[in-house]
């Protein structure tokens, strides 16, 4: 199993990923969960260049390699490679995002209009981003993204599978996963991560549930509002998750719309992704399980 959920790539947050248990790790090979420290910041390029590593890993030793989780950027950037864009110079970074993101909308729409146009004004880290690019490089980020480099997705025999159970189903999940998380050792690792003083903009820190934990633990809300909190925004992720494998997919990607909550379903389950690795090792093949609202 090889993790690609951006939350379970950092070790400080076992618990409130929902990262798979050590009884669980141990039934199976699992790579690429809590091999991040909090403060190493994993963008899907990364991501994808120790993916591709554990996938030839896998086949060296026989193993057919399943990746799990419901990062789209993450899988994208791994099949499909990703922009080449520069390096950015940090000192244009640095002043682009140190802008209200009000003005740094209004800077994008005078110098990247499109890019601008399809952006929410509120979004922080895509108006910044946007901005960033054009100012350094002299051309419009979608630019950038129209070329692809390092993808694998040619090169592998994929067998995807999409689940996409109701979402009634999916948001009572989603409300007793977070009442799991809002335990004490789920309040004790935000507490430990807070202690490391991390940028606001990290990675690690907008994990949903340590925002709302946060707030909490600072009296900023009350136990009962960081839970409903949390369970609102982990709701909200889902449906932007479930958007996005319904529609960005190839279409001729199976979706799955059952509940895996039964043995019946869960052997059907077993049954899509039976797919055998090929003898020749230069034509490899990787299973790939898509979960959405992570594991």
């Amino acid at each position: 199993m090889i993790n690609a959920d951006s939350a379970q790539v950092y070790r400080d947050l076992r618990i409130v990923s929902a990262r798979p248990t050590p009884d669980e790790e141990a039934r199976a090979p699992h790579r690429l969960y809590g091999t991040r420290d909090g403060a190493d910041s994993c963008s899907a390029a990364d991501w994808a260049g120790d993916a591709k590593a554990a996938i030839g890993e896998a086949h060296d030793a026989g193993r057919l390699p399943i990746l799990v989780g419901g990062t789209g950027l993450y899988l994208r950037t791994l099949l499909d490679g990703i922009a080449p864009v520069p390096e950015i110079d940090a000192d244009i970074r640095a002043a682009v995002r140190v802008l209200p993101v009000a003005d740094a909308h209004a800077a994008l729409t005078r110098e990247d209009s499109k890019a601008a146009a399809r952006l929410r004004p509120t979004d922080t880290t895509r108006v910044a981003r946007a901005l960033e690019v054009v100012r350094a490089t002299g051309r419009p980020l979608a630019a950038w993204q129209a070329e692809r480099v390092g993808g694998i997705g040619s090169e592998v025999a994929l067998r995807p599978l999409i689940l996409l159970p109701s979402r009634d189903w999916l948001h009572a999940r989603c409300d007793a996963r977070f009442a799991q998380i809002f335990s004490d050792d789920g309040i004790s690792e935000v507490r430990a991560l807070l202690a490391h003083r991390l940028p606001v903009a990290a990675p690690v820190m907008r994990a949903i549930g340590v925002r709302e934990i946060a707030a909490f633990l600072t009296g900023e809300m009350t136990r009962a509002e960081a839970l409903a909190a949390g369970q609102a925004a982990t709701r909200q992720y889902t449906k932007r998750q479930y958007t996005w494998f319904r529609h960005q997919p190839p279409p001729d990607w199976p979706r799955f719309e059952s509940a895996p909550d039964t043995p019946a379903v869960r052997a059907e389950l077993v049954e899509a992704l039976s797919f055998s690795l090929p003898e020749r090792k230069d034509s490899p093949s990787t299973g790939s399980g898509r979960t959405v609202g992570g594991r």
